[in-house]
């Protein structure tokens, strides 16, 4: 990779929102390095390339201590400095907790929670010492209430919410920004993956991940703080999620998180 353009590197990009990020940065003239544990990976690649733009996939995965090691050091070869960095690899599990598998709960805490500070750790430090560099990471509407029937999930997004900001404030007198982007439901394969596609939430209105990719770029090249994104109805729930009582947003939660009855 040639380093004559800045260099954006984008977790969980080979679907979904990660993807639609990765194609803003190659839009805007980054080259980028894109990860995810899945070979579509590859094919990621070649959807997001752009004439003159240099992409280049990288299979890891992140759960892994080996992994996150394996990503810094491929994304920064030959010494080319991260220019933005979007931690966006997650997952999540419907269920009430006391019926999901612990397994399921450590996936997501180990991608969630310990990849990202873990990578966080890696490149902050850089972009400190360079004085200049941008991190997004992909937070959710979630982080905003208690999850019932996602009860891990959502602790994980709050996790990242506040990781995010507080990471702002320390870097505040620094040329380094920090950005949460918090999606709403969007039409990627959470749902299906989490195997929630039966539930209210599953089976609602959802959001374009690339209107939802777009202006978490633009918050991130804009120094904002955070961004609910992408509809109004995302925005909406944001400021519901900041005046209700946590007590109500969890029975709220669990409403939209439960199994409806099948369709005929």
């Amino acid at each position: 990779m040639t380093d004559t353009r800045p260099l954006a590197l984008v977790t969980g990009a080979s679907s979904g929102i990660g993807l639609e990020l990765a194609k803003q940065f190659a839009e805007r003239d980054y080259d980028v390095v894109i990860a995810a544990e899945d070979t579509a990976i590859e094919i990621a690649a070649d959807i997001v390339r752009r004439p003159g733009v240099q992409v280049r996939a990288v299979q890891v995965d992140l759960r892994t201590y080996e992994g996150v090691r394996q990503l810094y050091s491929a994304a920064t070869e030959g010494e080319r400095p991260l220019d933005v960095v979007a931690l966006n690899a997650g997952v999540g599990r419907g269920g009430a907790f006391a019926d999901t598998d612990l397994d399921d709960e450590f996936a997501i805490i180990d991608l969630n929670v310990r990849s990202t500070v873990h990578l966080a750790k890696l490149v902050l430090g850089d972009m400190v010492r360079r004085d200049t560099g941008g991190l997004l990471f992909t937070s959710s509407i979630a982080s905003l209430m208690p999850g019932a029937r996602q009860a891990v999930y959502n602790a994980s997004k709050s996790f990242v919410q506040s990781f995010a900001e507080a990471l702002r404030e320390e870097v505040r007198d620094t040329g380094v920004t920090v950005t949460a982007l918090m999606p709403g439901p969007t039409d990627t394969d959470f749902f299906r993956r989490a195997k929630m596609l039966g539930t209210a939430i599953g089976r609602g209105p959802k959001d374009d991940p690339a209107d939802v990719a777009r202006q978490g770029v633009d918050a991130l090249l804009s120094d904002k703080q955070k961004v609910a994104a992408a509809s109004m109805r995302t925005k909406a729930m944001a400021t519901v999620g900041h005046i209700l009582p946590d007590s109500v947003k969890a029975v709220a939660n669990r409403v939209m998180s439960t199994p409806l009855p099948h369709r005929n």
